[in-house]
């Protein structure tokens, strides 16, 4: 089990892009049309698939919101950080 990171080092470690709400990390990605959004979602789901680690991802008309948490930890792990780092290279 990873260890629930304190908001300090979430908030030192936290790319720019992403913010906190609560006990989850949330980035919203916008792209210049729907179909660039759908791709995008399933790009960083083969990610979340292979760390074995799933996000929630909503997917709007040219906008994907992506929340990331470690449920059975209760909280923001280095699992959740990771993810973000390996999303945004997706881009």
């Amino acid at each position: 089990m990873a260890e629930v990171l304190s908001e300090a080092d979430v908030d030192e470690r936290l790319n720019d892009e992403w913010e906190r709400d609560g006990d989850e990390i949330v980035r919203v990605y916008e792209f210049d049309d729907y179909l660039d959004g759908v791709a995008f979602a399933a790009s960083i789901g083969e990610v979340a698939e292979e760390e074995f680690h799933h996000p929630e991802i909503t997917i709007r008309y040219k906008k994907v919101e992506v929340r990331l948490t470690s449920h059975e930890e209760g909280g923001i792990t280095e699992k959740d950080l990771r993810l973000a780092d390996l999303f945004d290279a997706e881009l």
